[in-house]
């Protein structure tokens, strides 16, 4: 990346910079409620997931490779740790972040982000929709056993998100609502949940701490399986987030930064008595819907919430939970892929199943390596067996010779039929004709060795032509019986 690429990842006018820093406002309004809901799910004090949020946000936005994405303390990664700190205490999550951001950045270092590049676009779609269905369901705890205020405030935030941009765009819809609501709340104490009641908001800055654990390979034992599952599932959700975010601003990112960029915040996170975290889709959308960007957008969120918490905890903490629950309510439904569901029909049905069943093992399970797993692999058997049925052999007979013409790809799942076309030819003169086929695995060269073997042992005679150079390599190394010659021109290619 050049030093004029990355200025231009900043801001490049006064006017796209104001937009900026009001979507990072609103962004960090929403990651309060967020982070305190994150620390309790790990069983720690609501300042780990804040301070970790803090850090996260400020890191990313100088050392990651999508603009405008944010990251903070999330789930996916507080879910992994719960154990970990019911057995050893919040120091060993400390250590076992730090870790989590070496691996993470090692991961950058060895290019492991092109995995990416096996995740299909159902796939996608499915986890997109997935997070919609689970940001939504996330809401609902707060909008159980409230009293009708609490729905109105929700009805009354949504109008305004949605019907201020007919009026202006000037400010950030979603930030109006979060300003308007709270000052009504106030002013009419409304019997409504505040972000206090979340939890107790920290007072003062976050210090420079190292964790207080025994440097022996016995806490190396403890925290490294909670490490490389944190680091994977963080990598996964930053990662696909941010091929989201690609499309929604229909730009570029680059993933092999983001990778080693994830792997900074965090160590900069657990130093600072954080958590980990990753990328977070929901205030993602938030910020690009808001107006942001650049990485303004994404340091602003991480400033601000600093400034929250250290100045402003009293006031923050009378938010009313309703408007945020309005922001996240326009989240889901802004980020679940609504054209998904006609082309269930439109589309081929095996995508449509990946789609479907990577939706369902996230939502069942919340996990979502979990379903990106399921639709990855779900997604390779369906490939698998589309290219299985490109495969064909021909059988001719010309001046008492059987010539076996084959075309397609020769590899595992293919091997079968590839065995069965061919019949005993006693006493006959066979030649197999792969010009138009390409071996792929060990799995096709051991196939075709059986062939050859057995119709040599019902007395045929036989010969292989036509290999390209792949095919040829290939049988050459791992072949039993012929090999192909043709390095040494004996064969025809």
């Amino acid at each position: 990346m050049t030093v004029q690429t990355y200025r231009t990842q900043w801001f490049t006018s006064p006017g796209e910079a104001g937009r900026d820093v009001l979507a990072g406002l609103v962004v960090a309004l929403a990651l309060i409620p967020e982070a305190i809901g994150f620390s309790i799910i790990s069983g720690v004090d609501p300042r780990v997931g804040l301070y970790a949020s803090v850090a996260i946000a400020i890191v990313i936005s100088f050392t990651g490779g999508r603009p405008a994405m944010i990251s903070a303390a999330t789930a996916a990664v507080a879910v992994v740790v719960v154990p970990l700190v019911r057995e050893h205490g919040v120091e060993y999550l400390f250590a076992a972040t730090i870790l989590m951001g070496v691996i993470q950045i090692g991961a950058g270092l060895l290019r492991l982000d092109l995995v990416m590049q096996f995740v299909s676009r159902s796939v996608i779609t499915g986890f997109v929709n997935a997070l919609a269905i689970l940001i939504f369901m996330a809401q609902l705890p707060q909008l159980t056993g409230v009293t009708w205020h609490s729905y109105a405030m929700v009805a009354a935030g949504l109008a305004i998100i949605y019907l201020l941009p007919r009026v202006t765009k000037a400010v950030p819809s979603p930030l109006v609502a979060i300003l308007v609501l709270a000052a009504v709340s106030i002013a009419m104490g409304l019997p409504v949940r505040t972000v206090g009641d979340m939890g107790r908001l920290p007072e003062g800055l976050p210090s420079l701490v190292l964790p207080n654990v025994p440097l022996t390979w016995e806490t190396l034992r403890i925290i490294l399986p909670y490490s490389l599952t944190m680091a994977a599932v963080g990598l996964l959700e930053s990662l696909l987030t941010a091929q989201i975010v690609d499309d929604m601003t229909d730009s570029d990112s680059d993933k092999r930064r983001e990778c080693m960029g994830q792997g900074g915040a965090n160590i900069a996170a657990a130093l600072v008595g954080g958590m980990g975290g990753c990328a977070m889709i929901g205030q993602s959308v938030i910020n690009v819907t808001s107006g942001g960007r650049k990485r303004l957008s994404t340091l602003t969120a991480g400033v601000v919430l600093l400034i929250l918490l250290a100045g402003l905890g009293p006031f923050v903490g009378r938010i009313p939970m309703p408007a945020l629950v309005a922001v996240m309510v326009m989240v889901s439904i802004g980020t679940f892929s609504w054209n998904s569901i006609p082309n269930l029909r439109r589309h081929p049905p095996t995508s449509s199943v990946v789609m479907l069943v990577t939706v369902a093992v996230v939502v069942l399970t919340h996990d979502l390596a979990k379903g990106v797993a399921a639709g990855v692999l779900l997604s390779g058997i369906f490939f698998a067996g589309k290219v299985r049925r490109l495969f064909g052999v021909a059988r001719t007979e010309d001046a008492g010779t059987i010539r076996y013409r084959v075309t397609g790809q020769i590899f595992f799942a293919s091997v079968d039929r590839f065995t069965r076309a061919f019949q005993a030819e006693p006493g006959r003169d066979v030649v197999i004709d792969v010009s138009a086929a390409h071996f792929w695995d060990i799995s096709g060269v051991g196939a075709l060795d059986k062939i050859v073997a057995r119709l040599r042992r019902d007395g045929a005679s036989v010969e292989v032509i036509g290999y390209n150079q792949a095919s040829a390599d290939l049988v050459d190394r791992f072949a039993l019986h012929d090999k192909t010659g043709v390095e040494l021109g004996l064969a025809p290619h």
